[in-house]
C-alpha cells in the first residue's frame, strides 16, 4: 500500500503563486510515477502533472507556469504553481502508479490516490 497526503491548498489571488506538497509513504518503490490531477465543480478529473524517471510533464494549460518536483530524501512531491488563474481553481490530487508512459495522463492508471486538497484562485 502507499500513503498520500496532500497540503497546501487555500485561497489566492490571481497572479499569486502556491506550492502543493504530497507526502507520500508505504511501498512507493512498487510505483514508478507520481502526479498531480484536479478537478474543479462540475467537471472531470483533469491531469496537470507527472514526475516519472526524473522527466516531467505537463497539461498545456499549465506549462510554464506549474513545476513538478520530487525530493527522495523527504519523501514529498510539490507542485509549484505561479500565475495562478481562476480556471486553477480545482481540488487537487496527489496521485501515485505505474502507468505505461502512454496512458502517464489517464487517472484510471494510478492506483493510489490523496484526499484532494482544495485551490481557490479569485479574479
Amino acid at each position: 500500500q502507499v500513503q498520500l497526503v496532500e497540503s497546501g491548498g487555500g485561497l489566492v489571488q490571481a497572479g499569486d503563486s502556491l506550492r502543493l506538497s504530497c507526502a507520500t509513504s508505504g511501498r512507493t518503490f512498487s510505483t514508478n510515477t507520481m502526479a498531480w490531477f484536479r478537478q474543479a465543480a462540475g467537471k472531470e478529473q483533469e491531469f496537470v502533472a507527472a514526475i516519472r524517471s526524473g522527466r516531467t510533464y505537463y497539461h498545456d494549460s499549465v506549462k510554464g507556469r506549474f513545476t513538478i518536483s520530487r525530493d527522495s530524501a523527504k519523501n514529498t512531491v510539490d507542485l509549484q504553481m505561479n500565475k495562478l488563474k481562476p480556471e486553477d481553481t480545482a481540488v487537487y490530487y496527489c496521485a501515485a502508479g505505474t502507468p505505461i508512459l502512454s496512458e502517464i495522463r489517464n487517472g484510471k492508471m494510478y492506483s493510489y490516490w490523496g484526499q484532494g486538497t482544495r485551490l481557490t484562485v479569485s479574479s
